[in-house]
């Protein structure tokens, strides 16, 4: 879509009262609504309006009396937000810099609104280009603020609440079976969604004259223009320089006999539920699984995890080990090793239904909810990349390099639908680094201190190598783990189970990785970030000041434990 569209002139002839304006559009759904403004004002004597509704901008002139209120009320009256376009930056505007393309303002079509599309979006905004956001689903904002993090935080934080009511450690305080209304739960967790959606998302595309949002859904016809096909059979073609995909990710369906047809919830499906399961059946076994699985755990559910290896097996093997253990203690059956081999669903008469499913080992498991958490694949198929001959790896994810291009030279991609992981500060950091590229500058991300945090309880925050890792790139290693029995802080707490562990490059002795289990590891986890980032060694680490009765202070006691026994240690020791 290219810029198409010229300021009209403004004019005062006396003879005719002729003037122009260009007004700024937002609300349209489809290229009908374009139409219905113009049939609308265009039957008004002496009243002329092109609404383009891919830019969201409509070309009005007027011959005669009419005032521009009244036909702003009249749009507004359909339904529409309406404000006269400024196409000039202000004058005090000094960030935003010029970027011409064959003399033309930059084009750059975004596929998506998420946290990688909108961080590009404003990126590439500032550094002069016009964007063009193209959004397949009625809401904007992507996994993360909708139906992710935001909401599975939220819900983690209330089951831990719940679980300190009838389980925490401190003697003078009676411990009662909570109460817990899901569904006020819910309402609650819709509205702080809704509350930041409209903060981080829809706020900033209103306000920014230089984003224009068009639904529908996005296919590449050629290396240089989409289509994006609409409701009722209507398509747009859009036309730019720079192209990002940041199309996201979602569940992965494993193809289990029985299971297509069946209620089964995704982690959507899970995040929205106002009831709480009596039995939640869950399979999977890394973060998503195990967060959601011990949050409907302690809201009071009954909970049973078929886990095809062990807990976490991509990580350190002490982090799920330990986890295991944790979880279990709280109530929760774990079945490693152990996959679902056919799943059957029964229609209750006058209750729920009951989901039957038959393992590997020959368990048969019922229960009245089943959650598949079992991955997430990238979100690419339809979006005919092989016409732009944009590669993918097997899985469909998008391949890019440390600078989000693809084989393509005007195409990147970012986040959960490119073959880096899938966190939505990745996600967020390449946006970023994508635009910076597109609009001429030299952007790389650096993913080898990138930190990778699990809310569970005790949550799990890791960066950098484990021994094993290392040990595949031929880095020959040394490690401490430090369990929190040691850890001032855990025991104030009354709360000890987990552990920090640090590994170390022999012969340099850098740090080169941690792996903790702990409360609050994920703000634990940058100081090793940090600490890795600035290649200290562990003795510098270890010679750090660190505050005294904090959960931190166990990433200096592990450092210290490379040249000393802990338990020879005095309370702070320096």
């Amino acid at each position: 879509m290219q810029a198409t569209r010229q300021p009209l002139a403004s004019q005062n002839n006396a003879g005719n009262c002729m003037w122009t304006k260009e007004l700024k559009i937002d609300g349209m759904t489809c290229p009908s609504c374009a139409g219905g403004i113009e049939k609308k004002l265009n039957a008004l004597e002496g009243v002329d309006i092109k609404v383009s509704y891919s830019e969201g901008i409509g070309n009005l002139t007027v011959k005669g009396k009419i005032g521009l209120k009244s036909l702003i009320k009249q749009i507004e009256g359909k339904g529409y937000n309406v404000t006269e376009f400024d196409r000039q930056p202000a004058v005090t505007d000094n960030k935003r810099k010029s970027t011409v393309q064959n003399g033309q303002e930059l084009h750059v079509a975004i596929i998506g609104s998420g946290s990688g599309a909108f961080a590009c979006a404003l990126r590439a905004v500032e550094n002069g280009a016009k964007v063009t956001l193209v959004e397949s689903k009625p809401i904007i904002g992507g996994t993360c603020v909708n139906i992710g993090c935001v909401p599975s935080k939220i819900m983690i934080r209330a089951a831990h609440i719940a679980h300190l009511q009838k389980d925490h450690p401190f003697v003078g305080i009676k411990k009662q079976k909570p109460v817990i209304n899901r569904k006020q739960i819910l309402i609650q967790q819709q509205a702080r969604v809704d509350e930041l959606r409209g903060a981080k998302y829809e706020n900033i595309l209103d306000s920014n004259p230089n984003i224009t949002l068009v639904r529908g859904f996005a296919r590449f016809k050629n290396t240089n223009t989409l289509i994006v096909d609409q409701e009722h059979g209507d398509f747009i073609e859009i036309t730019a320089d720079r192209f990002l995909v940041a199309t996201g990710a979602s569940s992965r369906i494993p193809p289990i006999p029985g299971l297509a047809g069946t209620p089964y919830w995704t982690s959507t499906e899970a995040l929205e539920s106002e009831k709480l399961p009596d039995h939640l059946i869950v399979i999977g076994s890394s973060i998503v699984a195990l967060e959601l699985a011990q949050a409907y755990l302690r809201l009071g559910s009954k909970v049973t995890l078929l886990a095809r290896s062990s807990l976490l097996f991509r990580e350190d093997p002490d982090i799920g080990a330990e986890l295991h253990k944790i979880l279990e203690t709280e109530g929760m059956t774990i079945l490693t090793h152990t996959q679902a081999e056919a799943v059957s669903y029964k229609k209750g008469l006058f209750s729920s239904g009951k989901f039957t499913i038959k393992t590997t080992k020959g368990q048969s498991l019922r229960g009245d909810h089943l959650l598949i958490a079992t991955g997430r694949p990238p979100n690419t198929e339809g979006l005919a990349l092989d016409q732009a001959g944009v590669e993918i790896s097997q899985n469909g994810a998008v391949l890019v390099d440390d600078h989000m291009r693809t084989n393509v030279e005007h195409i990147y991609a970012a986040g959960d639908c490119t073959n880096q992981p899938q966190f939505v500060y990745v996600a967020a950091a390449a946006g970023t680094r994508a635009a910076t590229n597109m609009t001429g500058g030299n952007a790389a991300i650096d993913l080898s201190t990138m930190p990778t945090v699990m809310f569970t309880e005790p949550q799990m925050a890791t960066v950098g190598m484990s021994v094993a890792e290392a040990h595949r790139n031929k880095i020959e290693t040394d490690s401490r783990l430090l369990s929190l029995e040691h850890v001032p802080r855990s025991l104030a707490n009354f709360e000890t189970r987990g552990f920090v562990k640090l590994v170390m490059e022999e012969g340099s002795r850098r740090l080169i990785g941690a792996q903790i289990l702990a409360p609050e590891s994920g703000e634990m986890i940058q100081t090793v970030v940090l600490a890795i980032h600035n290649q200290m060694t562990i003795e510098e680490l270890a010679g750090q000041l660190f505050p005294y009765l904090t959960m931190v202070e166990a990433i200096k006691l592990c450092a210290q434990t490379f040249s000393k026994d802990v338990k020879a240690l005095s309370c702070c020791a320096g």
